[in-house]
């Protein structure tokens, strides 16, 4: 994980890629712990419908490195869970920077118990096996509708992740760092007395995000 990148917020980096027509913003995907944090790239895998033919939800886990993010593209699925304790506890041990699920989890108690982050759209009990199974690993997928590729990289804090395309990464890495600046900037302005305007004006606040 680039420090830069770390060291930059999920709203930096939104009204960079706002700013740099990229879409970025996964909707609906939180962490199950505010103060969850992650960043790294993105380990893809793609789930369906289990069918007639069978399935599972894949004994892929000891496939991913340190430092990657897994995601999981369940179609946003809030009836059957792709991700529990002995995912979270392998995960964990391997170091991995984190999962984020376009779906649900269970046993969060693991998660909060490790700090192992997670990001998802809600947890529930009930089981993903033979509910739904693999389609695809390590080749795009869509979470909270923005595409993710292999190898992206992806931020995630208590606003909620977004997804830097991987040839994009120093471009928006520069624009971000612009913005906050500029927000401090402001901040500093405001803390020593000015009116919250004129601080903006003077940083041209109202254009930070505006395509260029």
């Amino acid at each position: 994980m680039p420090a830069r990148l770390g060291a930059l917020s999920c709203t930096d980096l939104s009204d960079a890629m706002d700013r740099l027509g990229i879409p970025c913003q996964a909707a609906g995907l939180m962490p199950i712990d505010r103060s969850f944090s992650l960043a790294g790239q993105a380990w893809t895998l793609r789930y369906g419908s289990v069918g007639q033919g069978g399935g599972s939800v894949g004994d892929y886990i000891d496939e991913i490195g340190s430092g990657q993010v897994i995601v999981l593209d369940n179609r946003g699925r809030m009836d059957a869970t792709v991700w529990g304790d002995l995912l979270t506890l392998t995960a964990s041990r391997r170091q991995v920077a984190g999962t984020v699920i376009d779906g649900i989890c269970r046993d969060i108690d693991r998660a909060l118990e490790l700090g192992y982050p997670i990001f998802a759209r809600g947890n529930w009990m009930r089981t993903g096996k033979d509910r739904v199974r693999v389609e695809a690993t390590n080749e795009p997928v869509t979470i909270g509708g923005v595409r993710v590729e292999p190898g992206d990289w992806l931020r995630g804090d208590g606003d909620g992740v977004v997804i830097i395309p991987k040839s994009k990464l120093a471009e928006v890495l520069g624009v971000a760092e612009e913005v906050r600046a500029a927000e401090e900037r402001i901040r500093l302005r405001v803390s020593a007395g000015s009116s919250l305007k004129e601080a903006r004006a003077e940083n041209d606040y109202h254009l930070l995000q505006t395509r260029r």
